[in-house]
């Protein structure tokens, strides 16, 4: 199974962007999004340190509330 997590880009220095998602910073590459590059202040769905995709704020926060609860509800 693979698992994507939604962060919110806050810098981009060339094809990497600063991206953060509930007080936790990566360093994210843009290469896979060359076509349609995103800017600061979007949101993108991160896999293995890529972003893959755009997603509206509402999809990011709606998501982070799944993976809060699925967390809870495992007792990790």
């Amino acid at each position: 199974m693979c698992l994507a997590i939604p962060m919110q880009i806050e810098t981009i220095d060339g094809f990497t962007a600063r991206c953060q998602a509930k007080g936790v910073w990566r360093d994210v590459s843009l290469f896979m999004m060359q076509d349609e590059p995103p800017a600061i202040g979007d949101f993108v769905m991160v896999h293995v340190g890529y972003a893959i995709q755009k997603i509206a704020e509402s999809d990011a926060r709606t998501t982070w509330e799944l993976l809060d609860q699925i967390l809870e509800e495992s007792g990790a």
